[in-house]
């Protein structure tokens, strides 16, 4: 299904760095996938920002000692397998035993976050997709629903060849005995 452009916000000029704002979300579960967008953000359009090494990654995050590098994650966490190549992760715990996965490529223009754990993160994930920083990066072009799974795609307001698709539950109180969010963005400089 097509959605209308977003009229909420004015055009938002070129962003090269993403700010935190002075009082981020108190919700730890917000906080975490806005942090891993904004990771995946930097290292897909910004790769000067790890080219030396990836050690000063993590402060495009900007959730300090909550992110941490992980050498592999389980199978279900990693992303599709053609986008398995010169794969780096990241963990970024969001508190009960909740957080994501960022996974970014080294050979690849591409990113994945996987979120999880004990508390719903429908909420989290919803309140973070219709925040006006986000907007003022990514412009929502079409979504899909099935099967109690929604799924809703992004083109980059900065570069229209990154898009983003962002699956969750359509509804609160889903399962969390599985992966409660995914989010793959990918860059083609063909689109």
């Amino acid at each position: 299904m097509r959605l209308a452009p977003f009229s909420v916000l004015a055009t938002a000029t070129a962003m090269t760095a993403f700010p935190i704002a002075s009082a981020l979300a108190a919700d730890p579960l917000r906080e975490g996938l806005e942090g891993a967008l904004r990771g995946c953000e930097t290292w897909v359009l910004h790769p000067a920002s790890w080219t030396e090494g990836p050690a000063p990654f993590p402060a495009a995050i900007g959730l300090g000692d909550r992110v941490t590098e992980s050498e592999d994650l389980p199978e279900p966490m990693l992303p599709p397998e053609p986008l398995r190549k010169g794969m780096r992760h990241w963990r970024i715990a969001a508190g009960d035993r909740s957080g994501y996965a960022l996974t970014v490529s080294q050979d690849l223009p591409m990113c994945h976050i996987v979120g999880g754990g004990e508390r719903d993160l429908q909420p989290a994930v919803e309140a973070a997709l219709a925040a006006s920083g986000f907007l003022a990066r990514w412009e929502p072009i079409e979504w899909d629903r099935h099967d109690g799974i929604v799924s809703t795609f992004f083109r980059s307001r900065e570069d229209s060849a990154l898009t983003l698709v962002v699956s969750r539950a359509d509804a609160p109180e889903a399962r969390s005995d599985r992966p409660q969010v995914l989010a793959t963005a990918t860059y083609d400089p063909a689109r």
